[in-house]
Formats: structure tokens, C-alpha cells, sequence
């Protein structure tokens, strides 16, 4: 299976807040961010793990580079600024068009041994023919702008919500999905759309099955804060 990671957010907050280093390279449980997937995913049996970075993180560019030196590391990356996170999935989609893959955001800090219960399922339902994608949620809101994911009794999502009043579970920013969700992402794009909530707004509306697969707990950072509070939680 092939894996993805979207790290071409700009970590605004992060750097107005003192921080030096760019958002992928943040040290995360010691080690960065972006390698701690890596290496999850290579745990997981990645084929092929796909990233895009910011053109100008040059730091982030040359990390990259000196990681494809490995060869147990079958990693590709594109350097490219991008308007969305959406923009920056439609960079990677030639790469992802033959295969289901896992897609995350390179700040996603959930448990190891959760996410290896993810990919599980997501074989088992690839294998049944039952879903186009599942995606993480989890119950724990604790995010500026969260997504809510609405739900069915089967845990089949129904809609994506910038607003609930009575929320069970948010977008964990974990996104399983078969390369028929491409056929969808150009549409969005070729519409002039941004944001991935709204890439999978059309997803349903395109007809395609996503189910959800609950987490206890997905952190995001975004500010300085979160780092001590990714560190407490993962140890």
C-alpha cells in the first residue's frame, strides 16, 4: 500500500510563536514529525510513501533529500507551494492513481498501535469491496477549526459539518482512500474549490462510500503548546 504526507503548510503559528525549525521537522516524541510517520508507515508495509513539502523549506527539501539516500526508503517527495491542502493532494495524485493509499498531514500524532489497527481495517474493507475510504475521527475536540463527521449506527459518514451542537467525532485528519476518490479531487480542483473538508464533501456527494474508523485520540499541532501536550500523550 502506498502512503502519503501532506507537509506544505506554511506553520505560521509555530514560527510566530519563536519556533525556528519548519513545522516538518518539529521534534515530536525525539524525533521529527515528519520522520516519525515515515517510519510508521515502512512498519506498516508502505510500498511507497509520497510527500509534499513547501519549495521554500529548504530545510525540510534537504532532510528529504539525504532520507532517499536510504534505500529501504521508498520515498518520492515534490517541493511545491501550494494555495491548499487540497492543492497540495492533486500534486501527489499522479503518484497515488494505481493504488489505495493513506493520506495524513505531517503534524497528524496519534498512537502506533491505533493506527496499525487503522490499516488493518482498511485492507479488510478493501479486500470485502464494502468502502471507497475510511477515515479517522476521534472524539476528542481539542482543534480551532475542527471538522465534525456525522454518522450512521455502521459508522457509515453521512456528512462533514463545520458545526454540530451535539458533536460525537471530528476529522482526524487520517484519510484512507481508493484512486477512484482522484476522479473527484480533479473535479474539485478543475471548480476552482480549496480545503479538504470540502474535497470530501464531494466525495459524498460523488457517491462514494466512507466509513469511519474512531480513534481514542489525534492531536494537531499548531502551536507551541501542543508539542509538550503531543509529547505527554504519546509517552
Amino acid at each position: 500500500m502506498k502512503y502519503a504526507i501532506i507537509a506544505a503548510g506554511e506553520g505560521s503559528r509555530l514560527a510566530h510563536e519563536g519556533m525556528t525549525v519548519p513545522k516538518p521537522l518539529v521534534m515530536i516524541d525525539g524525533e521529527p514529525m515528519i520522520d516519525r510517520l515515515i517510519r510508521i508507515f515502512l512498519a506498516q508495509g508502505a510500498t511507497e510513501i509520497d510527500v509534499i513539502c513547501r519549495e521554500r523549506d529548504v530545510q525540510t527539501c534537504h532532510h528529504l533529500r539525504q532520507l532517499q539516500q536510504n534505500p529501504d526508503v521508498p520515498l518520492r517527495f515534490i517541493a511545491k507551494d501550494t494555495p491548499s491542502s487540497m492543492h497540495s493532494l492533486h500534486e501527489l495524485s499522479p503518484f497515488l492513481q494505481d493504488s489505495s493509499f493513506i493520506l495524513t498531514t505531517v503534524d497528524t500524532i496519534f498512537r502506533e498501535y491505533e493506527f496499525a489497527q487503522y490499516v488493518s481495517e482498511f485492507r479488510r474493507v478493501l479486500a470485502s469491496g464494502e468502502a471507497d475510504g475510511l477515515m479517522a475521527v476521534t472524539g476528542y475536540i481539542d482543534d480551532e477549526s475542527p471538522l465534525y463527521v456525522k454518522t450512521d449506527a455502521t459508522l457509515r459518514i453521512m456528512s462533514f459539518l463545520d458545526s454540530d451542537p451535539q458533536p460525537r467525532y471530528i476529522s482526524g485528519g487520517i484519510y484512507g482512500l481508493t484512486p477512484r476518490s482522484l476522479t473527484t479531487l480533479r473535479q474539485c480542483i478543475a471548480r476552482g474549490e480549496s480545503r479538504m473538508r470540502n474535497f470530501q464533501r464531494a466525495l459524498l456527494a460523488d457517491n462514494l462510500r466512507l466509513w469511519a474508523y474512531p480513534f481514542t485520540k489525534i492531536l494537531d499541532i499548531d502551536h507551541r503548546a501542543d508539542i509538550s501536550k503531543a509529547n505527554r500523550f504519546l509517552q
